[in-house]
C-alpha cells in the first residue's frame, strides 16, 4: 500500500550502515515508524525528510501485514527555520516531540494532535517562547489523550485554566504575582502527571528546568 500523508518527524535514529528510522505525526494516520533506505549514503536524496522538526508531504510505502513504512519522496512544507538559530525555542519544540512520542500509541489517528503540535510548532517559529509555553502544551496534549483534569485544581482559578487550554500560546504572558503563581501549579500538575505516568524521565526536561520549580503553597491532592 501506498498513500501520502503530512507529517512532522519526532526522533530519527540510525539503522544499519546508510539507512534511518524516524517517529513521525501525522495528520491523517497518527504516529508511524517509518525507514529512510540508503538516506546516509553520500548520494542519499532524502536526509532533510528525516531530521526532527521538519514538516513535509511525504509518500510512505507500506507492505502488507507490515508496520513499519518505508518513506518513497515527498515534498518539505518547512523546517521551522527560526526555531533552529535559538537554543530555547529548540529546546521547547524538541520537548513538544518527546511529548509526542511519550504520550501517543501508535497507528491512532489524532488530527486535533497534529494540529495542536503544528500550531506549537509554529508558534514557536513565530514568537519569542513564553515561561507558560511547556506547561501550556502538556495540559493540552494531556486533554487530546484523555489524561486531562475536568476541573482546575490546586485552587487555580477557572479563568486561568481556561486561558491555558485555549488561548494562543503567544498571548499567554503573565506578570501578575497572582498569576505567575497560577503558573507554577499548573507547572506541579504537569510534572506530577508526567512523573506518575511515564516510566522514565523525558530527555528534555532538564534543560528546561522544568523539574526544578520549587513548590511554595499547600498542595491538595490531584488524581491523574
Amino acid at each position: 500500500m501506498i498513500f501520502t500523508d503530512t507529517g512532522i518527524i519526532l526522533l530519527r535514529q540510525p539503522l544499519r550502515e546508510n539507512d534511518r528510522v524516524v517517529s513521525i505525526y501525522t495528520r491523517e494516520h497518527g504516529r508511524l515508524n517509518a525507514r529512510y533506505p540508503g538516506v546516509s549514503h553520500t548520494k542519499g536524496k532524502l536526509k532533510a525528510f528525516c531530521e526532527p522538526l521538519t514538516r513535509a508531504d511525504l509518500r510512505i510505502y507500506v507492505k502488507r501485514g507490515g508496520i513499519m513504512g518505508t518513506i518513497t519522496g515527498g515534498k518539505i512544507d518547512t523546517v521551522f527555520p527560526a526555531i533552529h538559530t535559538d537554543l530555547k525555542r529548540t529546546t521547547l519544540a524538541l520537548h513538544c516531540c518527546e511529548l509526542m512520542l511519550r504520550l501517543t500509541p501508535l497507528h491512532q489517528v489524532s488530527t486535533p494532535k497534529f494540529e495542536l503540535l503544528s500550531q506549537a510548532l509554529f508558534s514557536l517559529e513565530n514568537h519569542t517562547p513564553t515561561p507558560a509555553f511547556a506547561a501550556a502544551f502538556t495540559l493540552r496534549l494531556m486533554m487530546l489523550a484523555g489524561f486531562g483534569l475536568d476541573h482546575p485544581v490546586l485552587q487555580i482559578t477557572p479563568r486561568f485554566w481556561q486561558r491555558m487550554h485555549e488561548d494562543d500560546f503567544a498571548n499567554l504572558r503573565f506578570e501578575d504575582p497572582q498569576d505567575l503563581l497560577q503558573l507554577a501549579k499548573c507547572n506541579s500538575v504537569v510534572r506530577r502527571f508526567l512523573n506518575h505516568y511515564l516510566t522514565y524521565p523525558l530527555h528534555t526536561t532538564k534543560p528546561l528546568g522544568l523539574e526544578e520549580t520549587a513548590t511554595v503553597w499547600q498542595e491538595e491532592p490531584v488524581l491523574v
